[in-house]
């Protein structure tokens, strides 16, 4: 229903949608964007520079959660359609951030606020009909979209069903066209119905085991590596989540390591991919970590795969003698406790980042010191890590930066800060008679009905 000033094409690169051309950057501090004069709001108004101009500061005035995304723009320039954005400093994901959000009508959103939730207004191909809370979402082809192409589809409902076999069963029945996100265990149904398929690719999320560095036995490198040699993280991922996603070895998305050309192969060397309890038993030894005084307790969002995962975490420390808790805490609970950095609340935690095609919109979040205790529950510090995750966020050369990350990634799988687990896939269950159904590495982007490389339609 939205547009963009640049959207994604079929992978990560930048596509013009409102924005006239691509973007000039000056001295990595200035953004220069024609915006088309052609482009309309659902209502009949034009897409102007002033709205462009209002969907930047208005998160940061009313303090909304992607307000960091606009926090480095210092002023605004407007020279008829062309638009200077200031930043203050180099901010190396603006256009990832800033570029890439949705424009809205400025007159629209400020007369009524709490209307423009129920009733948005927006400058897609495609805009709102109806809708009823928790159970159907419409919305309609607009024929009066100012872009190259209308969409095949006139119409669109989108339908909440959170049980997965339910979900399978709606699309083998023919009830549901397409289904989103297949889990591991129901994937051979969905690949071995007649009528329909499974259509995936390598999203942006990772999926990882953090360990509280803050107090308590996890705190000592040792006892971290001695956890680490308990089991066999691919043999857990090959269980509990293939097909739906694959083995991590880095706290990076593998989008973002074959975009980088980060050294995958070389870090996959790096965390114990075998188990060996002896060598698990010397270093616990070496710790003084006992089964009398350690407890092990891994605490887990109420989510299947992530339970198996720290499940198997805890099996080789209970052949040791160790007696372990997996506890699985529901959402909000979960949030409030992985990140007090008490021992008492847990020694490791099962989580994910959904992240993006960025490494700045991933390890900071995940490893700077100023996130411990809000957005990480890690709490481990090391000055010289924290020195080039910030250096590597204020610089817009990529290689200069590749080397920072590198340090980084390489000192977080050394001392076992993290022992990264899993992507998932971005996968669909897709009826046959829907014909061009294109998704994105970005699961927010999904599903691309109307996209630079695909315009989908039903064939019935």
């Amino acid at each position: 229903m939205y547009s963009t000033l640049y959207r994604y094409d079929e992978a990560l690169g930048y596509v013009p949608e409102l924005a006239a051309d691509d973007f000039e950057v000056v001295d990595d501090t200035t953004y220069i964007v024609e915006i088309r004069d052609d482009a309309e709001f659902h209502n009949g108004d034009p897409v102007t520079v002033d709205d462009v101009i209002y969907s930047m500061t208005a998160p940061v005035e009313e303090e909304t959660p992607n307000a960091p995304y606009f926090n480095s723009i210092e002023e605004f320039e407007v020279d008829g359609n062309t638009l200077e954005i200031h930043l203050e400093e180099p901010d190396p994901v603006f256009p990832i951030n800033a570029l890439m959000t949705y424009i809205v009508p400025e007159g629209v959103r400020e007369d009524d606020p709490d209307g423009f939730i129920t009733n948005p207004v927006g400058s897609g191909p495609f805009q709102f009909e109806d809708w009823s809370e928790g159970d159907f979402v419409r919305i309609e082809r607009w024929d009066d979209y100012w872009g190259d192409e209308l969409p095949n589809l006139a119409e669109v409902e989108f339908e909440p069903i959170d049980e997965s076999t339910t979900r399978v069963t709606s699309l083998e029945t023919g009830s549901t066209d397409v289904i989103q996100g297949i889990p591991p265990d129901l994937f051979p149904q969905v690949e071995d119905m007649d009528d329909a398929s499974v259509m995936s690719t390598e999203a942006l999320g990772y999926y990882y085991i953090g360990f509280n560095c803050n107090e308590g036995p996890t705190a000592d490198p040792l006892v971290r590596e001695a956890v680490d040699y308990c089991f066999s993280m691919d043999q857990a991922v090959e269980n509990f989540v293939k097909p739906a996603g694959q083995r991590a070895y880095a706290p990076l998305n593998r989008p973002i390591i074959e975009e980088w050309g980060f050294p995958e192969d070389e870090w996959a060397d790096i965390q114990h991919q075998d188990p060996d309890l002896d060598m698990a038993q010397e270093l616990l030894d070496e710790a003084g970590v006992t089964p009398d005084d350690w407890e092990p307790l891994v605490i887990v969002p109420p989510d299947e795969m992530r339970e198996q995962i720290g499940v198997s975490v805890t099996n080789g420390l209970e052949e040791l003698g160790f007696n372990t808790q997996v506890q699985r805490l529901e959402w909000g609970t979960y949030l409030d406790t992985f990140t007090t950095g008490d021992p008492d609340d847990y020694h490791m935690y099962a989580l994910g980042t959904g992240g993006g095609p960025d490494p700045e919109n991933i390890l900071p979040w995940e490893f700077s010191q100023d996130t411990q205790g809000t957005n990480s529950g890690l709490f481990y510090f090391n000055d010289e890590m924290d020195e080039r995750l910030t250096t590597a966020g204020e610089i817009t050369d990529r290689e200069e930066r590749k080397e920072h990350y590198e340090f980084v990634i390489e000192t977080i799988l050394e001392d076992r800060v993290h022992l990264p687990a899993y992507t998932l896939d971005n996968s669909w269950g897709v009826h046959n008679v829907v014909q061009d159904f294109n998704i994105h590495a970005s699961s927010h982007y999904n599903p691309r009905l109307h996209s630079p490389v695909s315009n989908t339609s039903v064939d019935r």
